[in-house]
């Protein structure tokens, strides 16, 4: 009996019908057009029964070559180098855009022009000018858009993020956040298209900031002032083939912030951190308690409640988040059979396609362009302190 209740357990429900197709077309086809096409894949028989089957219609890349061998590792129907042929293709209902920052605006606004629905990758753009003009564009057409934050569909966020919701945390005094990681300290690093203000728009800021900026929104609300450092720290990158090329983004940032409910916090990100691989902690302290969570420690969240332990033994405990009654864990295993970083994508596509077929708001759990826009607009008030030398009033 036990082994037929476990199996129905993770087999999921019978299917009802059958669930409609959308067709998807991808641009970009290296780390995030490979972890979303991975969550493309799992989706239909994961999240079962599926709001709706993916189809992988085509995908884009500027190397032929390349695009080529994605297109028939991943298993789209064909490939192209120009992003306008999905959007003229009406096959293709979602647009999911993970180019370069600077392939962002108009191709995704080219798509909301031609009423396909969006998911982009974040930074949603490369600063709050070219962000406002993506918001407008998908408000005026009315189809659906999300950025890919996808940190939002940890089972461990959602949780804190449920805790932090039902009061139960209390009053929220501070929120700290550092994205730490290692890949660029070698000054024989090549100078790459994320080094580059006019491709990225920003540095650390926008690849990984952006990130703890929009969890810090998720979690605690809109931040009032920012002041912030940002330090360039390798200005020369060799170029492939020769010479050098100028590095015009920051390697690092550190800020202060102030929150409208009156909660404090710092942001912390750099790619200069010796032994930090993929390090992004977040802690959050309220007058109830605190909630810690580490990224690299994926199914875990530490906590700490002031009021509800005897003395002798209080301290932080450590929930492993894996019971079936956690976010997103019926779709997965039995408890503690843990899951990992790219099943994040599997959270966040599912919750799309259920916004789409199903009419559905993409807020508050999934990142909209009206939150990827308010993201760009306190970066670029994070560049401005760090240049101006001065705090700044967020202002969307």
């Amino acid at each position: 009996m036990s082994d037929e209740v476990g199996f129905i357990t993770m087999a999921g429900e019978r299917a009802t019908g059958e669930a409609p197709e959308i067709g998807v077309g991808m641009l970009g086809y290296a780390f995030m057009g490979k972890a979303h096409t991975n969550a493309f894949k799992k989706i239909p028989y994961m999240v079962y029964p599926p709001p709706a089957i993916p189809k992988l219609v085509a995908i884009c890349g500027r190397n032929e070559e390349a695009v080529r061998e994605a297109a028939k590792r991943y298993g789209y129907q064909r490939y192209t180098t120009d992003w306008k042929d999905l959007i003229r293709d009406e096959n293709i209902q979602l647009f999911d855009n993970g180019g370069p920052n600077d392939a962002h605006a108009e191709p995704s606004i080219a798509a909301a022009q031609a009423g396909k629905h969006i998911l982009c990758e974040k930074p949603l753009a490369r600063n709050a000018r070219e962000a406002a003009q993506m918001l407008e564009a998908v408000e005026k057409t009315g189809v659906v858009h999300m950025v890919a934050h996808n940190y939002r569909f940890v089972p461990a966020i959602r949780l804190a993020y449920d805790l932090i919701r039902s009061g139960q945390l209390g009053e929220i005094y501070h929120f700290r956040a550092v994205y730490l990681q290692e890949w660029i300290m070698d000054p024989n690093f090549p100078f790459v298209w994320r080094l580059d203000k006019n491709v990225s728009g920003s540095g650390a800021l926008g690849d990984l900031g952006s990130h703890i900026i929009d969890l810090a929104r998720f979690l605690v609300g809109e931040p009032r002032k920012v002041s912030a450092l940002a330090k360039t720290f390798i200005k020369q990158r060799p170029v492939p083939g020769g010479g050098t090329g100028e590095v015009t983004v920051d390697d690092a940032f550190v800020a202060t912030v102030e929150f409208e409910n009156g909660a404090i916090g710092t942001l912390e990100a750099s790619r200069f951190c010796a032994g930090r691989k993929n390090h992004q902690v977040i802690e959050i302290n309220g007058s109830k308690g605190t909630l810690v969570f580490n990224l690299e420690r994926f199914n875990e969240l530490e906590v700490f409640w002031k009021d509800e332990q005897p003395r002798e033994t209080q301290g932080f405990h450590n929930v492993l988040v894996s019971e079936s009654y956690h976010p997103f864990w019926k779709h997965w295993w039995p408890q503690g059979h843990i899951i990992g970083w790219e099943h994040t994508f599997v959270h966040e596509i599912a919750h799309l396609l259920d916004c789409i077929v199903n009419h559905k708001p993409v807020a508050p759990f999934g990142a909209t362009f009206e939150d990827g826009y308010k993201n760009a607009v306190i970066c670029d008030a994070i560049l401005q302190s760090a240049e101006q030398e001065k705090t700044i009033y967020i202002r969307y």
